[in-house]
């Protein structure tokens, strides 16, 4: 599966970010999706932390993974924030619209630029031979007792 089809196959994603004096923040944002490739797009709905960090360090760390699969990706690029005068915000807002209609305030944007990303596996699933995405789903679902 792509990194795509895993942004969409995900409920949340985590933004890592760090302040001037490189301090960590993480934050989970709700309103993400995977533009093209290149670049992921994410929602500032209530994010003044992550907005600050970013304007003044804009290299970021996000990670989104399917919680019963898990499996997923860590995506590493350099990010700006898209207010609603800048010439992209009627197309991003369109992707992240999406998602969720205008009952979600929507601020502003992060666009990040993908510099490089990796796959997110489960440790079992190279611990044991015989996990498969299936075996992986089932067990989660037993573990927390829900039904997909």
């Amino acid at each position: 599966m792509t990194m795509k089809e895993y942004a969409e196959k995900s409920v949340l994603c985590w933004l890592a970010t760090v302040d001037k004096d490189l301090m960590p923040n993480v934050s989970p944002k709700e309103l993400f999706t995977a533009l093209d490739d290149d670049t992921l797009l994410i929602a500032n709905v209530a994010s003044p932390i992550s907005e600050k960090n970013i304007l003044s360090n804009n290299k970021v760390c996000v990670s989104f993974v399917e919680i019963f699969e898990q499996r997923g990706f860590k995506v590493k690029g350099i990010a700006r924030v898209i207010v609603p005068e800048s010439t992209e915000w009627t197309v991003y807002l369109a992707a992240l619209r999406k998602l969720a209609d205008e009952r979600y305030p929507i601020k502003n944007i992060f666009e990040v630029k993908i510099t490089s990303s990796a796959r997110i596996l489960a440790p079992s699933y190279f611990l044991f031979s015989e996990t498969t995405p299936e075996s992986q789903i089932e067990s989660a679902l037993k573990t927390y007792k829900v039904r997909r």
